[in-house]
């Protein structure tokens, strides 16, 4: 037989069927109960070229207030007179197809359930709302719940306003109807659907199943712990089921230490067997064992192992140590940021005694340039520069310094020998007072001549440290320059970038602690900044020739 003589033959026996259906009296039709003023909507299987007609009626026509939409039959609202039997069909290819509705119209405010439903007691139930031809309207709907025709909350209702009830007693019994508030064509209106549940009081036997054991449980040997085992046993406290421990494939009554205690307990309507090992005393031989907590009954044995596992502390050595490390990595760090200029100054003590610097040709530590003395200002730079600085620097920490004014020779070319010094020396320090950043005042005319030398000293000097990297600069405040807008370009560009070192003449003359400590933290930065090896002790045999080396070069 060919596939399209099977397919024509199936056709055949539907269409019969559904003739069957539309003539015959032994078919009873399906029923539905609604109540007069609420929506109603009758779906065909044949939809959506179907006709609708009313049965056994002198008009076959549909009363008036009920229309076809979408090939639903519509109910708006439900009257009495709308009470009857209703017919969809379609003719096609196949013949007549056709079924029949009961539609049963009473005037209470709940419909009369058809469906019957059974539930026991102690579970979970799902109530079916069955307005599915509502929810198709795609429309805003507010669902409601009543039982036996009083309002009822739930705890939840689904997309299609299916009801949820936990827990079932038998005082849930009764009739549940299910009200659908939507709005059609400007005009609200509510659809209702009744079920009825009974609840009665059978047992329900349930395959136990154990929900919270620990695989792992970490102890200390010597001390106690319980293990606890829970198991779900149904919706009732069901007997003659048996929960109990074995260790390492032994009953515990072969452990006299150890002691089983077990009891029901309830939560949202299900019941669970607890049974708790007791062990007072972790001993040696209960760790890496099996422990089976094992649970029989009538419908299904269940067991689950655990194990007893010594607590290890190798994490927790490891996470102090890491943080006694990093606190004392903050700490050293902290404490060399914060004390940097002595910890430098300590290394170069040390270093020079177990290691001989390397000779770079160098004859002096640092060139010092400053303004002579023709203004109060300019004095008390001069009396820096040739008595303060080298009682520090050269009486006591071995630096050799070149101070114009002290070391240069009468008669020689300035220029030249300024140029031909700065090569032969490591640093250039110049001493800022008033007078060197001070160019409006009435004193300024008598100074010129000295500025200059000044300027020139500083061009030499920092045009080696700018372009050479070849000479350091250190600048030296006196009791607070004046205004550094009138200084080179260059020289605001260091001060920038390094910053200066403040003197005060306050830091002479007194003991006091703080003025103390501000007069060593000042020599100690500048100490910091000279070169970590004093030109004499590269060249012990050159100090004393310093002089006939700067007249050689000339």
């Amino acid at each position: 037989m060919s596939w399209s003589t099977l397919l024509c033959s199936l056709s055949a026996l539907l269409c019969l069927r559904f003739k069957s259906m539309a003539h015959s009296h032994r078919v009873e039709p399906d029923t539905y109960r609604v109540t007069v003023g609420h929506l109603f909507l009758l779906s065909c299987p044949f939809a959506p070229n179907v006709t609708w007609s009313r049965a056994r009626t002198p008009d076959v026509s549909l009363p008036r207030g009920v229309e076809v939409r979408d090939g639903l039959l519509g109910f708006l609202p439900v009257q009495a007179s709308h009470d009857g039997t209703y017919t969809c069909e379609r003719r096609g290819k196949a013949g007549l197809l056709a079924m029949k509705f009961r539609v049963l119209v009473s005037t209470r405010a709940c419909p009369d359930p058809l469906e019957k439903r059974t539930a026991r007691r102690g579970v979970s139930e799902l109530l079916p709302c069955k307005q599915k031809e509502i929810f198709r309207l795609n429309k805003t709907t507010i669902v409601r719940w009543m039982k036996d025709c009083r309002p009822v909350k739930v705890i939840h209702t689904d997309e299609n306003g299916n009801a949820r009830l936990p827990s079932l007693t038998e005082k849930d019994s009764g009739k549940y109807t299910c009200l659908v508030d939507v709005s059609v064509d400007g005009r609200t209106y509510t659809a209702a659907r009744s079920i009825h549940l009974t609840v009665n009081n059978d047992t329900i036997l349930s395959v136990p199943v154990i929900v919270n054991p620990q695989e792992k449980v970490v102890v200390q040997v010597g001390k106690s712990v319980e293990l606890k085992c829970k198991a779900f046993i149904g919706f009732s406290e069901v007997q003659g089921i048996l929960m109990y421990w074995t260790v390492d494939g032994k009953l515990i009554d072969d452990y006299k230490e150890l002691s089983e205690s077990w009891k029901y307990s309830h939560e949202a309507g299900r019941v669970f067997n607890e049974s708790t090992l007791s062990i007072p005393k972790v001993l040696p031989l209960f760790l890496n064992v099996p422990i089976v907590c094992h649970i029989m009954s009538s419908t299904g044995n269940k067991n689950v192992s655990m194990l007893l596992q010594e607590d290890d502390h190798t994490v927790f050595y490891i996470s102090v140590a890491f943080c006694l490390t990093t606190f004392l990595a903050l700490l050293t760090l902290a404490a060399v940021n914060l004390f940097k200029v002595n910890v430098v100054l300590a290394c170069r003590k040390l270093r020079r005694h177990f290691s001989e610097p390397a000779p770079d040709g160098k004859l002096y530590d640092g060139y010092v340039s400053f303004l002579h003395p023709d203004t109060p200002s300019s004095a008390e730079a001069a009396n820096f520069a040739l008595q303060i600085l080298p009682e520090e620097l050269e009486a006591k920490h071995g630096y050799s310094l070149y101070i114009r004014g002290r070391d240069d020779l009468p008669g020689e070319a300035f220029h030249d020998a300024v140029a031909a010094t700065m090569r032969q020396c490591r640093r250039l320090i110049i001493v800022l007072s008033q007078s060197s950043t001070d160019g409006s005042t009435a004193e300024t005319s008598h100074l010129h001549a000295d500025q200059n030398r000044q300027v020139y000293e500083q061009k030499i000097g920092i045009y080696d440290a700018l372009t050479q990297n070849d000479l350091r600069v250190i600048l030296v405040e006196i009791d607070g320059a004046g205004d550094y807008s009138r200084l080179p370009e260059s020289l605001r560009y260091i001060k920038r970038k390094q910053g200066t070192l403040k003197w005060t003449k306050d830091f002479l003359g007194t003991n006091k602690l703080t003025k103390l400590y501000s007069s060593r933290r000042f020599w100690n930065n500048l100490r910091y900044q000279m070169p970590s090896v004093p030109a004499r002790r590269n060249h012990p045999q050159q100090t004393v020739l310093v002089k006939a080396s700067c007249l050689a070069s000339e």
